[in-house]
């Protein structure tokens, strides 16, 4: 099992490993798996965007949506998952403790999550996105599914 922390990734090219990461929150989760030759990853987001932030965004690139998606994307590409192949699943993106609605960090780590995807030509094929439950989000690598545990309940994604 390979557990995935807050402004963190794992990649994974073995079947029988679990990705997982828990407590995404207003933070993104997202997977991607080629089934075609078994490599999988998770990022865990805290933040949207690294253009305020460059040196933090060096030393941890997985904090934010638009750096870590895209060192996520190239471990994989450079394993050899190719774009065409990807499943794409995203979780979290909640309201937890933002019940006035101030930051919006899980709407703006979402809607930077889909523009990054997008400008890759990548198409998001489930989400659990929103609530104010935080979420497990757990990658099967034997099967590429992902599953979000919340409140005692697990749905596929």
């Amino acid at each position: 099992m390979k557990i995935v922390g807050i402004s963190d990734m794992a990649i994974s090219t073995d079947a029988s490993d679990t990705i997982i990461t828990y407590s995404l929150g207003s933070c993104v989760g997202i997977t991607f798996f080629d089934p075609e030759v078994g490599i999988g990853g998770m990022l865990h987001c805290l933040l949207p965007l690294s253009k305020k932030a460059k040196e933090k965004a060096k030393a941890k690139p997985c904090m934010f949506v638009d750096t870590g998606i895209n060192l996520l994307l190239q471990e994989i590409f450079n394993l050899g998952a190719k774009r065409d192949n990807l499943i794409t699943k995203v979780a979290g993106a909640g309201k937890l403790m933002d019940d006035k609605n101030m930051f919006n960090i899980g709407e703006r780590n979402f809607a930077v999550t889909r523009k990054i995807l997008w400008k890759n030509n990548i198409l998001i094929n489930g989400e659990n996105i929103g609530g104010n439950n935080p979420k497990t989000m757990v990658l099967n690598m034997s099967t590429g599914q992902t599953f979000i545990k919340s409140r005692g309940e697990e749905i596929e994604i």
